[in-house]
């Protein structure tokens, strides 16, 4: 997994499957932030995601109070929060 950013976008491209895929994805959005209280997520290539990742959205959401917006090419993953009744607070658009 690769992962970029650009002022309070961030783009995510490769699987995210591991917990230093985790790490990446926590530690660039911290970042984010500290400086932006919304952030829009491109996740380009996976097909699915973490439950560490999903729990690390829903407190950006829900404790500090950030507006969340993920934008999500796999038509799995957007069944996925779907399924996980998300798609709502996530704000998951498809690309």
């Amino acid at each position: 997994m690769e992962i970029s950013s650009h002022d309070n976008l961030v783009n995510i491209d490769g699987n995210i499957k591991s917990i230093s895929d985790f790490q990446n994805i926590k530690n660039t959005m911290d970042s984010i932030a500290a400086k932006h209280k919304k952030l829009v997520v491109n996740i380009n290539d996976s097909i699915s995601i973490t439950s560490s990742v999903i729990g690390y959205f829903n407190k950006l959401i829900l404790k500090d109070n950030i507006d969340l917006e993920l934008n999500v090419a796999s038509k799995q993953l957007i069944e996925l929060f779907d399924d996980l009744s998300l798609t709502a607070a996530f704000k998951v658009r498809s690309i």
